[in-house]
């Protein structure tokens, strides 16, 4: 069962190069994609979201705030449970920290990050975590938090392998993008390698980082199928079971999807 774990299907559609939602998913199909999971990056566009998700019964989404958008939204917890609740609604997030560029205020993303972990744990759905350059806050936030009572994944993971290994230890998944196939992504490979395959992921996280052989172009779930034969690979085991595998994790995770 090949699954793309994280995508953004309306970004895709509002690409001036992106295809239509409906062009996109029938690609996705023709590449033998089962289910895609539409990740929310903002309340505003939360309706759009959801709404592609009840038109195709292949689709679910997520809820949440990405941190790069937590100063240009304001909403209470109970906003947030309100959404969540909404159907094909099978994770929140997605939430996290971004320290990359260091010019959104630390303080404010971590209310917010503790604030979504709370809902998740409200609402029994699973985080979808978004980290980077806060390896340590992010972790100890999680701790905090109890974020293990909830799971989830950190998606689109770059991290360390010693980040990569706590985050495991707390019950998370840990997904992997087409990063992956870039030449000098050392670091996601070796996690790629080592992630128990029984709490891997694969995603495209489209219409970004397109893998190899699609570099430069707009990214959209059919290309999920490189990602998962480039692990398959660097892992030596067959593609089928690697499939396999990734897309039972997917619904063991994600109780909320069905196909």
């Amino acid at each position: 069962m090949l699954v793309d774990s994280h995508c953004h299907l309306e970004l895709i559609a509002e690409h001036e190069q992106g295809e239509k939602v409906d062009e996109v998913l029938s690609k996705a199909r023709a590449a033998n994609v089962v289910c895609c999971l539409t990740v929310s990056t903002s309340l505003k566009t939360f309706p759009q979201i959801q709404a592609i998700a009840m038109a195709h019964p292949e689709v679910f989404c997520s809820m949440g705030v990405h941190p790069h958008n937590e100063f240009k939204e304001h909403y209470t917890v109970g906003e947030l449970l309100t959404l969540g609740a909404q159907p094909k609604v099978v994770a929140i997030g997605e939430t996290g920290l971004d320290f990359y560029y260091d010019n959104d205020d630390r303080a404010e993303q971590a209310k917010n990050f503790r604030a979504h972990i709370q809902v998740a744990k409200a609402l029994d759905k699973p985080l979808i975590i978004h980290t980077r350059s806060a390896q340590e806050e992010t972790l100890s936030i999680m701790r905090e938090e109890n974020a293990s009572q909830c799971s989830g994944v950190m998606h689109c993971f770059t991290e360390s392998w010693e980040m990569a290994k706590a985050a495991l230890d707390l019950g998370f998944y840990i997904s992997i993008s087409g990063i992956v196939t870039f030449k000098k992504a050392d670091n996601v490979r070796e996690v790629a390698r080592q992630v128990p395959l029984d709490r891997l992921l694969v995603e495209t996280d489209s219409p970004f980082l397109a893998p190899v052989p699609h570099r430069g172009k707009v990214n959209q779930p059919a290309y999920v199928h490189e990602v998962a034969a480039f692990i398959a690979g660097l892992r030596g085991m067959p593609y089928e079971s690697l499939v396999q595998q990734t897309g039972d994790n997917f619904f063991n995770l994600f109780k909320g999807a069905s196909v």
